[in-house]
C-alpha cells in the first residue's frame, strides 16, 4: 500500500460522473472506496477489483440515511486511517411540474442530491480538520444556474449545494480543507443514454438523429464526456489545488443548460 497516494470516498461511483472520477484517481495511484446505494454492472465492478486490487473497495451506501453514511465512513477510517478526498456525485434526475408535484419526487430529490451530500460532509469534515488537509468535492450542474420547466427539485437541489459549499470552504479554509462544485451541462452518460432511448421510443427517429440533438444543446456540438469531468475533480483534488476553494466550475461547452 505504500504506492498509494490518497484515500478517496467517491459515492455514486459505480456509474455516469463517479465512475469517471474514481476510475481516474485510481490510475492516479488513489486508494478509492466507491459508496453506492444501486448496483453497477458487474462485470464493470469486477474489471476494478482486477485492475487495481486492494486499492479499490466498492460497499453499500445510502447517502440519504445518517446510520448508513456512518457505517460506510467508519469501515474507510478503519481500512485505511483517515480520508483527504470526498467526491459527492450521487444524485439522481426525474421530471415533474410544480404543479402536481408529488411529495416523493421532491424529498427523493432533494434528500439525495442536497442532504446526502451535507451528510457525507458531516461525516467526514471532522477527520479532515483533525489533520489539517482534505479536498471535497461536490458534483452540481448547470441547473445550479439556471431554471427549466419541469425541473423544480432537481435544479433546487443543484443550487443548494453551491450554497452548503461556500459554507463548508470557510469553515475548512484555516485548516486546509477545500471544498469546490464542478457544475457540468449533459455528460455523456448512463443516464443520458436512458433519455436517448427515451426519446427513440416516443419519436420513432433514428439513433444518430435523436443523439444529434442532445449534441446541438450546446454551441460546442459535442457531448461532454465524464473522462472530461473527472479531469478536472483530479486537478482539484490535488495538492496544486490548495488556493482553490469557495468555487464552482461550469463544464457547460458553452451551453445556459
Amino acid at each position: 500500500m505504500s504506492n498509494i497516494q490518497k484515500i478517496a470516498i467517491v459515492t455514486g461511483g459505480l456509474t455516469g460522473i463517479g465512475k469517471a472520477i474514481a476510475r481516474r484517481f485510481l490510475d492516479d495511484g488513489f486508494a478509492v472506496h466507491i459508496g453506492a446505494r444501486r448496483g453497477a454492472d458487474p462485470d464493470f465492478a469486477q474489471d476494478l477489483r482486477e485492475t487495481y486490487g486492494d486499492a479499490v473497495s466498492i460497499g453499500a451506501l445510502d447517502v440519504r440515511d445518517s446510520d448508513s453514511v456512518a457505517t460506510f465512513v467508519d469501515a474507510v477510517i478503519a481500512a485505511r486511517g483517515h480520508v483527504d478526498v470526498l467526491v459527492n456525485a450521487a444524485g439522481i434526475y426525474e421530471e415533474a411540474a410544480v404543479a402536481g408535484h408529488s411529495d416523493k419526487l421532491w424529498d427523493d430529490t432533494i434528500e439525495t442530491n442536497l442532504t446526502g451530500t451535507f451528510k457525507m460532509i458531516r461525516a467526514v469534515m471532522p477527520l479532515m480538520l483533525a489533520r489539517k488537509y482534505g479536498r471535497i468535492i461536490n458534483i452540481a450542474s448547470v441547473a445550479a444556474h439556471q431554471g427549466m420547466a419541469n425541473n423544480a427539485a432537481y435544479c433546487a437541489s443543484k443550487a443548494g449545494l453551491l450554497g452548503l459549499g461556500r459554507c463548508v470552504s470557510l469553515e475548512g479554509a484555516a485548516q486546509g480543507v477545500t471544498c469546490n462544485s464542478i457544475s457540468p451541462t449533459w455528460v455523456e452518460t448512463e443516464m443520458l443514454q436512458q433519455f436517448i432511448e427515451q426519446d427513440i421510443a416516443q419519436t420513432g427517429l433514428p439513433r444518430a438523429e435523436v443523439r444529434a440533438k442532445y449534441e446541438a444543446s450546446n454551441p460546442q456540438g459535442l457531448l461532454v464526456q465524464p473522462e472530461e469531468i473527472a479531469s478536472l475533480a483530479a486537478f482539484l483534488a490535488s495538492d496544486a489545488a490548495r488556493a482553490i476553494t469557495m468555487a464552482d466550475y461550469q463544464v457547460n461547452a458553452g451551453s445556459l443548460w
